[in-house]
């Protein structure tokens, strides 16, 4: 089963990305100045405490929200589907409020810009999504080949580490980011978070031996006897099918006897009624 194929759009999933563009919306035509009111800021959050969810949900323009929406749209649904829909949203704040909560704490020993964006919580869903399924492989424009999920979100974390670290002045929150990430593996490995349905046993390989006309009776041969039962005539008729269609395949249709077409007329008006 391909994850990323599974066309049905979850619940909240679809509101999330709804929500957030048109919140991006509205602040881009009736409402510019209440961006900063809404976005974290760590000198102030105490006395803004709703901005610790309100940030989620402002973006710097159309091509910040695209790319978190896109990163949602993607990997959100097999997760949600996995947590159900009352675990996924409640995974989702947890890890928004993890980059909020970790950038508050770290502004008590180093300066923390203001942020906004849906980054730390859509990273903290592609964290669940590597830890559910770490060997699904994902095509990321424009590398030509699959990678593993594990090795790219554990390459976005390390990036998001590497530039945090060094304090690259690049206008993004990457603290945020970790605290989003790091939320999102403490909920797993507490296990209260993120409920996880139990996964659906894969079903066994099957091996199918397709035999030409010529081998079937050949093969039935080396089959051992069937027990006998309610269903010998069923198997009966089976296997007098075989020997018709084995006919017909090597000498035609017109080396059938009246009797075997007689045979075939019944079985076509048995499916026919069993059909209706």
């Amino acid at each position: 089963m391909n994850l990323l194929q599974q066309p049905r759009m979850t619940r909240w999933v679809g509101r999330l990305i709804i929500a957030n563009a048109v919140v991006l919306l509205l602040l881009m035509t009736l409402f510019p100045a209440l961006t900063p009111t809404l976005a974290f800021q760590p000198a102030r959050a105490f006395r803004a405490p709703w901005t610790f969810v309100t940030y989620m949900f402002v973006h710097a323009g159309p091509l910040h929200l695209a790319f978190n929406m896109l990163m949602l749209f993607f990997l959100g649904p097999p997760v949600e589907r996995r947590m159900t829909s009352r675990g996924f949203v409640r995974y989702y704040f947890f890890c928004g409020l993890g980059g909020a909560v970790l950038s508050l704490g770290l502004a008590t020993v180093m300066p923390v810009a203001p942020f906004l964006g849906a980054s730390a919580a859509v990273l903290g869903v592609a964290v669940a999504f590597a830890m559910y399924w770490p060997t699904a492989e994902l095509m990321v424009f424009p590398i030509p080949i699959p990678i593993k999920a594990r090795t790219l979100i554990g390459g976005i974390v390390l990036l998001d580490l590497t530039f945090a670290v060094i304090g690259r002045a690049d206008g993004i929150a990457h603290w945020a980011h970790l605290g989003g990430a790091l939320f999102g593996y403490l909920a797993f490995r507490f296990q209260e978070i993120a409920p996880r349905r139990p996964a659906s046993p894969e079903a066994p390989a099957e091996r199918v031996l397709v035999l030409k006309p010529e081998q079937r009776a050949a093969a039935r041969d080396t089959l051992p006897p069937r027990p006998e039962g309610p269903r010998t005539r069923k198997d009966t008729a089976a296997q007098e099918m075989d020997r018709v269609l084995d006919k017909i395949s090597a000498l035609g249709i017109t080396s059938l006897t009246p009797e075997e077409r007689r045979f075939l007329d019944t079985i076509a008006q048995r499916k026919k009624n069993e059909s209706h």
